[in-house]
């Protein structure tokens, strides 16, 4: 922030992605695309943007060449004003090894921080789908002089499994206890049906992350993970503070939209998060001119409609051709959908073709991907169970370029 306190983002993009196979089976979580235009990556980087903080390591390990490139050639800041956002790959600095976790890839690009100097480290996850303003979150670290503060969202109990876990202490603020994917954690006071479920992101203040780095380091029992070591670490020493990410209001929101955050680490909750952008009121709506989704919009024409081609309730995104019938879906740039065919509540990549007569319900196709004319997927459950990945909750999904059979 210009002649306020200095920050370094730091975001968290190395991460495999193995439950959103096969759309990870040829790039990291962070690059695969969402919402017919963007990486999930965008996410999170127009956050920080939007919120002021301009200087931006984005740390990559897991084949990341689609990523690097995503950041490089979308993510140019001015360089005049000494902005950047840009990709750092595991580099093995400390030794002939990659990260063995969250918490080590920051420890091996510690040279980001000591050439940048900052007051404060904001490290965000990359593969959520919100909008947060981080500043508000920054004054609160400042205000309480906090080591660290944790964003948090109130989620289903009996979803615990899937997130860290932060119990506050009885002032409401200062984290008591903090458990990564615990199955049985005690319900809020007053609610107890709710936890509250770290988001990936934290604000440190610089000398209280680089001691605990090297604290964790030298502990041969620890995992060398964020949620997993360094905040239950913070979190005994006294010095972690929550952020209720209800607290968070963002430009341009309507109360519909209010504190919305999916984790879309699985096809089912990718399926979902897409299907949330879709109605006529979405509850989370890709249109906000006061905090845009950033992303580099590529060189294509407008999308056509040619003959009965028609679409209801789907979003259709530049380069797209549509002959047939398209309802409940979110089809990416160049997209062809043939005549006759018909696409339902589905999500189709770049450059997926849908045959003359085809029929595709309730699937994701990675990009590339080309369904013959006649074919069908999601019209007869056993014969897709045979083919191609089913979700728990019956959602298809093809890897890139794979073959309709």
């Amino acid at each position: 922030m210009r002649g306020g306190p200095s920050v370094l983002g730091i975001v968290l993009a190395g991460g495999e992605g193995k439950r959103l196979m096969p759309l990870t089976a040829d790039r990291a979580k962070p690059a695969v695309t969402f919402g017919g235009m963007y990486r999930l990556v965008d996410f999170v980087l127009s956050s920080l943007v939007n919120g002021d903080i301009l200087r931006i390591c984005v740390l990559t390990q897991y084949k990341s060449h689609s990523l690097d490139r995503h950041v490089t050639t979308t993510w140019r800041m001015s360089s005049l004003l000494g902005n950047y956002v840009t990709p750092v790959p595991a580099q093995q600095r400390l030794g002939r090894r990659w990260y063995l976790g969250s918490a080590d890839a920051i420890l091996q690009s510690l040279n980001l921080v000591n050439d940048e100097q900052p007051d404060y480290i904001a490290v965000f996850g990359a593969d959520h789908v919100y909008r947060m303003d981080p500043r508000q979150m920054l004054q609160r670290h400042i205000e309480s002089g906090a080591g660290v503060t944790v964003a948090g969202i109130k989620v289903p109990r009996a979803e615990a499994s899937s997130f860290g876990i932060i119990t506050p202490a009885s002032d409401g603020a200062r984290v008591e206890r903090f458990l990564e994917k615990p199955t049985d954690p005690p319900g809020l006071p007053g609610d107890p049906g709710r936890v509250f479920a770290s988001m990936g992101n934290y604000l440190f203040s610089t000398k209280v992350l680089v001691d605990a780095l090297y604290r964790d380091a030298e502990d041969e029992r620890s995992v060398h993970d964020m949620g997993g070591s360094i905040l239950p670490m913070l979190t005994e020493r006294g010095v972690a503070q929550l952020y209720d990410f209800d607290e968070n209001h963002v430009p341009g929101e309507s109360a519909r939209q209010h504190g919305y955050w999916r984790d879309v680490g699985t096809i089912d909750t990718y399926y979902e998060a897409h299907m949330d952008l879709i109605p006529d009121r979405p509850v989370f709506d890709l249109d906000n001119r006061r905090w845009p989704i950033y992303t580099h919009p590529g060189q294509l024409p407008p999308a056509r409609f040619i003959g009965a081609g028609i679409a209801s309730e789907s979003i259709i995104s530049p380069g797209c051709v549509v002959r047939g019938q398209v309802t409940r879906s979110v089809l990416s740039p160049g997209v062809m959908v043939g005549e006759g065919a018909v696409v339902q509540g589905s999500v189709l990549h770049d450059n997926v073709r849908i045959g003359r007569g085809a029929v595709v319900r309730g699937s994701i196709l990675d990009k590339n991907v080309d369904v013959p004319p006649g074919a069908t997927i999601g019209v007869n459950p056993e014969r897709d169970q045979e083919l191609y990945t089913v979700s728990k909750n019956g959602v298809i999904a093809l890897g890139k370029g794979q073959p309709v059979l």
